[in-house]
């Protein structure tokens, strides 16, 4: 801790990381297992669980098993309003033209969160990239577009050579991909959006397999990213 620096709520502190965990998983957690993962005893995490959803920040199924709650949805539509205002529309344009998941991420100190994502209307099958989403900025399609627009210096330390060349490619084509990097077996092209007030952020979408090439799907991107950044901007 830096000299004079106030220390740390611990119980806050555990409040933001139990939804950190729920927001990682994949399914409702139980007690037991939300317990395990923030590392104390099963009555600390129900304590905080409880005033959590007091907070209407977590909600309980029948099971008694634990998901966030849709406060945490009202909180996050409050974040960056005006870019998610603008992007929504453009991003449900693409998910329903391209059949795949269309997603806003913008960069957090070191980590791509997704702030806003579109599921198609009416593919049969589709990746889910829900909304609060996290992970390092080193990795995947929108991590590249992010640090496309950063210069190294800013970049977390300890970045490999090959994805300063990753990076360099993303830069002078204009957009990023990737494939198993985040998530096993599926594919990510994602496009720079540099935003005059706002972080680094990215356009992207994710898929399992699709019968128009990266580039194509990095055109269609890129239009909706220029119609934002026009909207914004302008």
């Amino acid at each position: 801790m830096p000299d004079g620096a106030a220390p740390a709520s611990q119980t806050l502190s555990r409040g933001i990381r139990i939804l950190e965990i729920l927001a990682d998983a994949r399914h409702p957690l139980t007690i037991d297992e939300i317990a395990a993962a923030l590392g104390v005893h099963r009555s600390i995490a129900y304590r905080l669980l409880r005033t959590l959803e007091d907070h209407r920040l977590i909600g309980r199924d029948p099971a008694g098993s634990v998901s966030l709650g849709a406060r945490m949805a009202a909180l996050a539509a409050g974040v960056a309003h005006d870019l998610q205002a603008e992007a929504l529309p453009e991003l449900t344009a693409i998910a329903n033209e391209l059949g795949m998941t269309c997603f806003l991420a913008v960069l957090d100190a070191d980590e791509c969160i997704t702030l806003a994502s579109v599921e198609p209307r009416h593919a049969v099958a589709s990746v889910a990239q829900r909304p609060g989403a996290r992970h390092s900025v080193t990795v995947g399609a929108p991590g590249k577009a992010i640090l496309a627009q950063l210069p190294p210096a800013e970049w977390p330390s300890g970045t490999s050579p090959a994805l300063h060349a990753e990076v360099d490619a993303t830069r002078l084509r204009g957009y990023g991909t990737s494939h198993d990097e985040v998530i096993p077996t599926v594919k990510a092209v994602a496009v720079p959006l540099a935003l005059r007030g706002h972080r680094p952020a990215a356009i992207a979408v994710v898929h399992v397999a699709a019968d128009i090439d990266d580039a194509a799907i990095a055109a269609r991107l890129q239009h909706s990213a220029a119609a934002i950044r026009d909207s914004l901007d302008g």
